[in-house]
């Protein structure tokens, strides 16, 4: 396990998994939404995303999390492990609702600086893309797991306590 792509929707948990599973491996993390935004909630251009993925895909280490299907083919053509957090859309969004209360008007540390979390229409906006998207975004993901490009490790998780299992395995 040395290049691991963590995949699933908002709300999932693949940023706190991210974190314990470096902090367990040793492996450096890096998030999807750093490479999708710069400060300030400002979009990068695709071409911005695309050379800071290449970049990260290049290293020899690393967990990468995200959830931007554009570049899944990448990740997972270099990544040894895929980690699919494949959890019911209304414990996601509960997760979505209770991280953004917790963190309103704070910056999450998988955010870039001034990404700070808001109760307002953009909120309201992401809780209905989360909805609108549950079903193209697992089906995009079911297909890498399915049929994955090369002789990785893969593994679904479809409840939090199969991963905590799975976490147990790894020294803390």
């Amino acid at each position: 396990m040395k290049r691991v792509m963590i995949v699933g929707g908002a709300g999932s948990g693949k940023s706190t998994l991210a974190r314990r599973l470096g902090k367990r491996t040793g492996l450096p993390v890096y998030h999807m939404d750093h490479v999708h935004w710069k400060p300030n909630w400002v979009e990068r251009s695709k071409a911005e995303k695309r050379d800071l993925c290449e970049r990260v895909h290049a290293l020899d280490q690393w967990i990468f999390e995200g959830n931007a299907s554009d570049s899944y083919a990448e990740r997972a053509e270099r990544a040894d492990t895929l980690i699919w957090l494949d959890l019911p859309v209304h414990i996601r969004m509960w997760r979505v609702i209770n991280r953004c209360w917790k963190y309103h008007g704070k910056n999450r540390a998988d955010l870039p600086k001034g990404c700070t979390e808001r109760f307002n229409l953009s909120f309201l906006k992401f809780l209905k893309f989360v909805w609108a998207t549950r079903h193209s975004t697992r089906e995009k993901v079911l297909k890498i797991y399915q049929n994955p490009p090369h002789r990785m490790d893969v593994y679904r998780f479809t409840s939090q306590e199969t991963l905590n299992r799975f976490m147990q395995r790894f020294q803390e």
